[in-house]
């Protein structure tokens, strides 16, 4: 069993390392690691990690997955850290502390029709969720997941996405921003997807990640569904640095996106949600 975290792993960087590294995009790649010593902590999907490169520094990094002997991260190049991070090799020494945050809602939708949205990056977040309700299949009403990319090759996990497309219990319809002839799927944001998908609103539960004006306006396209808003389930990104609610980066209204979220219920955040991040 995995062992839980403890309190010194919430403060300080627990030593890990590289075990393989994999380009998944031009500048994304997907890390697993491992705890140089003892077992993994326990992990619910959506929580993510605080990965640390010595001398440059530390990143809030959600988990795209999970092994009996591994993490692994889905990392995009896009500062210092991120940087390092992606330029790691196998074998090469890291720092983690976690897992932290809240999960995706797993256990309290079964039963219930579940829609997953993913726009570009955040389809990684949400991969440990869909893995989870494809091995408990039989607990679920109908699976629909919405995948939403700038340009053909930026499909994250296109060999997974087979996979996903070849289970004739989940649909998987995936569309582009924009396209060349050599597609022949749908061109178009992530929303007008919704009417393709089969889900009893009333009945439905909506897991979304990706750019915060796609998961706006795909809260609100089901809204008008009439899917209730206290099972819309978002999860949001902010400028993280201690990763348990007490230096304020985060800060989200009245609530912490590291220790109140990632994952929040849109009923709970739509005020703050609305409100532009400086």
């Amino acid at each position: 069993m995995p062992a839980p975290i403890t309190e010194r792993g919430a403060f300080v960087p627990t030593p890990y390392r590289v075990i393989a590294a994999r380009r998944e995009l031009g500048d994304t790649v997907t890390l697993n690691i491992a705890p140089q010593a003892g077992a993994l902590p326990a992990i619910l999907p959506g929580q993510f990690n605080m990965l640390y490169v010595p001398g440059v520094g530390e990143a809030a990094i959600s988990l795209s997955g999970a092994t009996e002997a591994a993490f692994i991260h889905t990392i995009r190049d896009v500062g210092a850290i991120s940087h390092a991070l992606t330029r790691l090799p196998p074998g090469a020494s890291l720092g983690l502390r976690g897992p932290f945050g809240t999960a995706w809602p797993v256990a309290e939708t079964q039963g219930r029709d579940v829609l997953i949205v993913a726009g570009g990056l955040g389809l990684a977040p949400l991969r440990p969720a869909i893995r989870h309700l494809l091995a408990h299949r039989e607990r679920y009403g109908k699976l629909s997941l919405l995948i939403g990319a700038r340009t053909p090759p930026d499909i994250l996990y296109p060999h997974e996405i087979a996979q996903w497309r070849a289970n004739l219990d989940l649909y998987v319809a995936v569309t582009m921003d924009r396209a060349d002839a050599m597609w022949h799927g749908h061109v178009g944001v992530v929303p007008l997807l919704l009417p393709r998908a089969d889900f009893d609103p009333a009945n439905t539960a909506a897991l979304i990640c990706g750019p915060e004006v796609m998961m706006r306006a795909t809260a609100q396209a089901l809204l008008g569904m009439a899917v209730p808003a206290e099972r819309i389930h978002l999860s949001l990104e902010r400028n993280m640095k201690c990763a348990i609610g007490l230096c304020g980066h985060c800060q989200f209204g009245a609530a912490f996106i590291c220790k109140d979220g990632p994952v929040m219920r849109y009923d709970r955040i739509a005020p703050a949600l609305a409100v532009r991040e400086l």
